[in-house]
Parts: structure tokens; C-alpha cells; sequence
């Protein structure tokens, strides 16, 4: 699959990014041609973790949450991250953020705890999909169908449970960016 031209925005915590989650799939997209643009709540650097709580690496953000717009891209990755997910599902600039890529039916891939901030965006109702098992109950809850599956698509949405699922996920992200906007997706929100 080819992304050159595409534009993809991926997210990252102040501290608290899973690792993996973030670096395999922005170079999967960087490596089918895209231009990534790393997302971050505060300027300078993010620091990502192993496992929640062992320090990984650090990596520049290029541009803050407030200075972003959706309009100006064409695909969104959420990493993980307990920590990390809780961080960005807290920030107000990043729920609107994600909400308007769902507004314009713009193709979105969360893995792990991602689905956290999906929620808080209020963009998970009648969607399936699947994440770290420990939020299953809170998609449920927010009325969305929980399965557990390496690698769930549903109208350009396309999510995954743990770092094991990567190859699976990065995979399909790049499918699905390749593909572009699905208007089915685009709701109201």
C-alpha cells in the first residue's frame, strides 16, 4: 500500500505513551510514504513508557493539541498507554480533536487503552470493536460491541488489543489510510 501524500496524526502523552504502540505504527505509515506528524498535549518532547512503568524512549512533538486540526489530515493513530490514554482522554483539545476525525469520516486506528479517549469523544455507540480487555466493560458500557480479536475494523476504524497485535494492526492502518475517507463513517457527533 502507498500513503505518499497522505497526511497521518498520530497522538502522544506528556508521559505515559506505550512505547511500541507509538514507534511501530508511525514508522508503518512513514515506511508506505506518509507524512506523520506527532501530536502531543505540551511542546518539546514526549517520553513513552514499557510496560506502564519502565521509562522507554523520547520523541519531539511537532506540534501541540491546540494548534491542530483534523481538516488537516487524513488519518489518526491513538497509541496506548494506561497512563498515556488517561492523559489524552483528560485533555479537551484532543476529545474535539478525535471527535472532528470522526465528524469528517476520517479512517482512525487505536490500539490497547486508545479506546479510552474513542469514549470521552462519544464516537464508540453502535461501533465494534476491540482494545486491552480491561476495557471491554467501558466500551460496553458507552454503547459499543466489545470482541476480542487481534485486529477489528468497522467503517475505517480500526483497533487492537495489546503490542502483540502490532504487526496485525499496523498493517491494517495502512490499508485502511490508503483507502482514504469513508463517508459511512462520518456521523454527526
Amino acid at each position: 500500500m502507498n500513503l505518499q501524500g497522505r497526511k497521518i496524526a498520530i497522538l502522544i502523552a506528556p508521559r505515559g505513551t506505550e512505547e511500541p504502540e507509538f514507534v511501530k505504527p508511525r514508522d508503518a505509515v512513514t515506511e508506505a510514504g506518509a507524512t506523520v506528524t506527532v501530536i502531543g498535549i505540551e511542546a518539546g518532547e514526549a517520553e513513552t513508557v514499557n510496560n506502564d512503568l519502565d521509562p522507554a524512549g523520547r520523541y519531539g512533538v511537532d506540534t501541540t493539541i491546540e494548534g491542530a486540526s483534523a481538516s488537516d489530515y487524513d488519518g489518526l493513530v491513538i497509541p496506548g498507554g494506561t497512563v498515556g490514554a488517561d492523559k489524552l482522554r483528560a485533555n479537551k483539545d484532543v476529545v474535539a480533536f478525535v471527535r472532528d476525525f470522526f465528524a469528517q469520516g476520517k479512517p482512525v486506528g487505536v490500539i490497547c487503552h486508545g479506546p479510552w479517549t474513542l469514549i470521552e469523544a462519544d464516537v464508540v455507540k453502535g461501533r465494534r470493536l476491540t482494545s486491552f480487555a480491561t476495557v471491554a466493560t467501558d466500551i460496553r458500557n458507552a454503547g459499543g460491541e466489545w470482541v476480542d480479536e487481534e485486529v477489528v475494523t468497522d467503517q475505517g476504524l480500526v483497533t487492537s488489543r495489546t503490542p502483540k497485535d502490532l504487526p496485525a494492526f499496523c498493517a491494517k492502518i495502512v490499508e485502511e489510510f490508503a483507502e482514504g475517507r469513508h463517508p459511512d463513517q462520518a456521523r454527526s457527533v
